[in-house]
């Protein structure tokens, strides 16, 4: 497989000039191709780029005079040539796979460039964790940038985590060499209160001279999002409605548009380009989540794209948006993010700019995806045991620990349900009149309300917190399990069964972490995550096969939502309003405080 010669900026720039000026040969010379500048949003017919060190030397109208006896020259043979595609936010754990086996699933759909904020595996494993996923980042055969997580817990005092993330451990991961910034600031009270832990954060990433990532998850436009502004989070990806994009823009932050796995916000907001006509450069496009499934069958990147293009905007806008943006945004505009001279020489040749065929991808100046297959390794860390064992639940579970007790002489009860929302991450805090038969409240299929519970698994408690929730449209005995629960990362189980609840959280246990789905007391499916209990190191295939299994088996139990294992990871999610569980109780967002399951008469 070829290897890639890509040096810095410094250690290439006598060459790149030399070749330019064509008093040295080139490495590679791609010509007779319709070359797309995201500087100048134009096409430029039959232009040539000429490529030396992994970097860009010459683009032109002819790159002749770049090439010599041990160039290699591709025939674009009318092609067009387009920058390779960033994703400016995102979570690699939510692939299922670890960074290696992430970078194998997404190269062929040409995303070349990658900023994530590990936090989940933060919550699990800590710092070491964060430099775990650091490490094998910069292995890979693209650019994959580490955002150093800023919520450990996501909200303090309403969850517990395996690990808590410090303002020293802000200010020393500043100082790793794949580190670009600060993680989404998801602790958004923090930061309008004025946090001393949230602003110190802030600052060491600010001194550093680095980016700072938001997350304002509400809908309050008012002076708690002002206030939110002036705490220093430079974008958002939030957003769900064009008034929230276009609020956003307005405080100098930049609009990230989601389309992941289960958030569609790019139709919502992107009107605020294709309508309202603000000025694009503004608007970034990312995933935020996607999982396996997602990435081997739909793609990455190129998927947003289409995605954005479809819902009315400029296919040039759209990479704009999804290459110069991003890479202006994280301060690596003249890195990254375009076909221009002394960039990192990545790029795709497509044979159209709407449907975005990716017929090859380029990255450091080495063709590392033809036709749809990797042409590079994607090297592997040796990942420790402590990062392989890390489900602790303490004991065996059994029925009785997901019962939930009524109020002593209740005939029935007004109960607080978690509603789930498709296609978006917040819930409704819905509240429901449950029965209750021998002390115990009730689950109601006709109302589509059955049990969840958060199990304890960092430090072997044994404590188990149930809640109620609906929306998932389940029938007949089932439950489902995943030690995947944003961003605390427990055990959330959810189920019609108190018994199949059970058998499906020892099966976890039992298997050191993952996904399964059981019915009428049998397992229908399984996802093995090993890694901190929510990667796995396997291929992205193998990882998504059996997804989408779980799928299914979901299916098989009633489920007919969109993606809705995504809903049921983030059903712990205690920074995304109204209502949530956490390991201390049922949460009320919008308040962020605790809350009683069961309303007083």
């Amino acid at each position: 497989m070829e290897q890639s010669s890509f040096k810095s900026w410094p250690e290439s720039a006598a060459r790149l000039v030399a070749v330019a000026a064509g008093r040295a040969p080139a490495d590679l010379v791609i010509n007779a191709g319709r070359v797309v500048n995201v500087h100048t949003r134009e096409v430029l017919e039959g232009w040539q780029v000429a490529i030396a060190d992994g970097r860009f030397a010459y683009v032109g109208p002819d790159a002749s005079h770049c090439i010599g006896d041990t160039t290699e020259v591709v025939d674009a043979q009318g092609q067009y040539l387009i920058p390779g595609l960033c994703d400016a936010h995102m979570h690699i754990e939510s692939g299922m796979l670890t960074p290696a086996e992430f970078a194998r699933a997404v190269i062929p759909h040409g995303t070349t460039t990658m900023f994530t904020d590990p936090h989940e595996i933060a919550n699990v494993l800590g710092l070491e964790g964060v430099r775990l996923m650091h490490d094998e980042a910069l292995l890979q055969p693209v650019s994959i940038f580490t955002q150093m997580p800023s919520c450990a817990p996501s909200a303090p005092g309403l969850e517990t985590t395996g690990y808590e993330i410090t303002a020293d451990d802000v200010a020393e991961a500043m100082n790793w060499p794949g580190i670009i910034g600060l993680g989404e600031m998801m602790n958004f009270p923090g930061v309008i209160n004025a946090d001393p832990k949230m602003l110190a954060e802030i600052a060491a990433t600010q001194n550093a001279g680095k980016t700072v990532g938001g997350h304002y998850a509400s809908p309050d436009l008012g002076p708690a999002f002002h206030a939110y502004a002036a705490g220093g989070p430079a974008d958002d990806h939030e957003g769900t409605c064009e008034a929230d994009a276009i609020a956003r823009v307005r405080q100098g932050m930049r609009s990230m548009m989601r389309l992941g796995s289960a958030w569609y916000d790019v139709e919502t907001q992107i009107t605020a380009v294709t309508e309202k006509g603000l000025d694009p450069r503004n608007f970034i496009l990312c995933t935020d989540d996607c999982h396996s499934g997602t990435l081997v069958h739909d793609g990455h990147m190129n998927r947003v794209v289409r995605h954005a293009i479809s819902c009315g905007c400029d296919p040039l806008i759209a990479l704009q948006m999804a290459t110069i943006n991003t890479a202006t945004h994280f301060g690596l505009e003249r890195e990254l993010g375009s076909i221009t001279p002394g960039r990192r020489a990545d790029a795709i040749l497509t044979d159209d700019l709407t449907t975005l065929p990716i017929n090859r991808v380029i990255a450091r100046g080495v063709t590392v995806a033809e036709g749809g297959e990797v042409t590079v390794e994607c090297p592997h860390l040796d990942w420790p045991e402590y990062a392989r064992k890390t489900v602790h639940l303490g004991k065996t579970l059994g029925a009785a620990d997901f019962e939930i007790a009524a109020p002593e002489g209740a005939n029935s009860v007004r109960a607080k349900v978690i509603g789930v929302v498709e296609n978006q991450a917040p819930t409704k805090a819905l509240v429901r009149d449950l029965g209750v038969a021998d002390g115990l409240v009730q689950m109601d299929e006709a109302q589509d309300v059955c049990q969840i519970a958060l199990v304890e698994r960092h430090r072997a408690t044994g404590d188990v917190v149930n809640g109620l929730v609906s929306g998932f449209g389940y029938t007949g005995r089932m439950a489902i399990a995943s030690t995947v629960a944003h961003d605390s990362h427990h055990m959330i189980v959810v189920g019609t069964s108190r018994e199949d609840m059970a058998l499906a959280a020892n099966r976890l246990g039992e298997v050191g972490g993952g996904i399964t789905v059981f019915k009428d007391g049998e397992e229908l499916a399984l996802v093995e995550l090993p890694v901190a209990g929510l990667m796995s190191d396997a291929p992205a295939d193998e990882v998504a096969a059996k997804a989408q299994a779980m799928v299914e088996a979901m299916a098989d139990c009633g489920c007919t939502l969109n993606n809705a294992y995504m809903q049921h990871s983030l059903l712990a999610l205690v920074v995304i309003p109204e209502l949530r569980i956490s390991d201390l109780g049922l949460v009320d967002v919008t308040r962020f405080e605790l809350t009683n399951l069961i309303e007083e008469n």
